[in-house]
């Protein structure tokens, strides 16, 4: 479903991101990128993106080969692919439900089905009750779970969530670490990226270990151990 292909990002001769970066998902999986801060994770996921150039390589997206996608027909691509922050990235003067409802609207939804889809991620994100909260009204935790329904309601085939747990306590951390394995059991393909060793361990699903922009170890049950 998703191959990087011997993918490298050079800076500078001094700032090299990726260097020779190659492994599959297949569909329906849950991977971990993981590595220290520096180690490429968010390069890998904006070069998925497309908001990004590999130096050398390719990254497919099933058979598309995503850099090499017409700018217009990027923004289609992206809709197949949910994307999850740290820090959010909520719309600070819309609602919780305006929030998700604007993505769908960007997506030329019809206003019937936004007020269909919308309560349901609601529901499936435990936040039916605080749908009409603004994002100041809401903890950290509840804002990214507004955040993941953002990012689900336009039933992607893949959610990448870099760093979703950088800004939580440990209660909201794993609250949203189930709320991935959730989506993941329901059908969606899961790329999490993180440094945090015991969210890895406990997970027990496979590990992609990047060190210096270089895949180290690439485990089914795998393990954090830098």
């Amino acid at each position: 479903m998703i191959y990087f292909d011997k993918v490298s990002k050079i800076y500078s001769p001094t700032s090299i991101a990726l260097e020779d970066v190659s492994f599959n998902i297949a569909p329906n999986e849950f991977v971990s990128i993981v590595g220290q801060s520096g180690a490429g994770k968010s390069t890998l996921l904006k070069l998925l993106l497309a908001e990004d150039r590999p130096t050398s390589g390719k990254v497919f997206f099933e058979s598309n080969d995503v850099h090499a996608i017409p700018k217009h027909e990027l923004p289609a691509l992206r809709r197949r692919i949910g994307a999850v922050f740290q820090d959010y990235r909520l719309l600070p003067h819309k609602t919780a439900y305006e929030n998700i409802a604007f993505a769908l609207e960007a997506a030329g939804k019809e206003e019937e089905d936004i007020k269909s889809d919308v309560p349901q991620v609601l529901e499936l994100v435990g936040l039916v009750d605080k749908a009409w909260h603004f994002p100041h009204e809401l903890s950290g935790g509840e804002k990214q779970r507004v955040a993941i329904a953002r990012a689900i309601v336009s039933r992607p085939d893949v959610v990448i969530a870099d760093e979703p747990t950088g800004n939580l306590d440990p209660l909201n951390t794993w609250d949203i670490i189930h709320l991935l394995e959730k989506i993941n059991d329901l059908g969606t393909t899961v790329m999490l990226a993180t440094h945090d060793k015991e969210i890895i361990n406990s997970l027990k699903r496979r590990v992609v270990t990047l060190e210096k922009g270089r895949v180290v170890r690439d485990e089914q049950r795998g393990r954090y151990v830098l």
